[in-house]
């Protein structure tokens, strides 16, 4: 109705949100994608079943890499810092959280990865004609995520 007041009746805006890293702090990202999480599929039949199909059962759980794009400043070289402790299968692994914002700047939900490590480091593209801000990405594997909500 015209006039009352509606509760959740818009999705949240993407564009709202915050990243923190352990031991880094803040970490102000232009983006993030790879929030995902999928359940491998067995497939299982077993010889004297009348059925000639077969059964789906959930397997092994798959975390997605997660992938953060921030802009270039002076003096802040986190992601190749994080990236080049990596020594001989050791790496120092870290929590991250990742919050969507609502209006006020209170998370409404959360994410967090558990022991993030960067796979890879994604310098800038350099254009003499182009006019776009200097931006550098961490592809990061993890161990788990959940999702909370606030």
């Amino acid at each position: 109705m015209a006039g009352e007041v509606q509760d959740n009746v818009w999705p949240l805006p993407a564009f709202y949100f915050k990243v923190e890293i352990d031991d880094l702090g803040e970490i102000a990202c232009k983006e993030v994608s790879g929030l995902n999480a999928e359940a491998q599929t067995i497939e299982y039949r077993h010889g004297n079943n009348p059925e000639f199909s077969t059964i789906k059962m959930p397997g092994l759980k798959k975390n997605n890499d997660v992938e953060l794009k921030k802009g270039v400043f002076v003096h802040d070289n986190k992601f190749f810092k994080w990236f080049s402790e990596i020594k001989l299968n050791t790496i120092k692994r870290r929590g991250v959280t990742i919050s969507l914002l609502d209006e006020s700047g209170k998370a409404t939900m959360v994410w967090k990865l558990k022991n993030a490590w960067p796979s890879k480091v994604t310098g800038v593209t350099l254009k003499s004609d182009g006019n776009e801000a200097a931006v550098e990405g961490i592809t990061l594997v993890h161990e788990g995520i959940t999702v909370e909500n606030a």
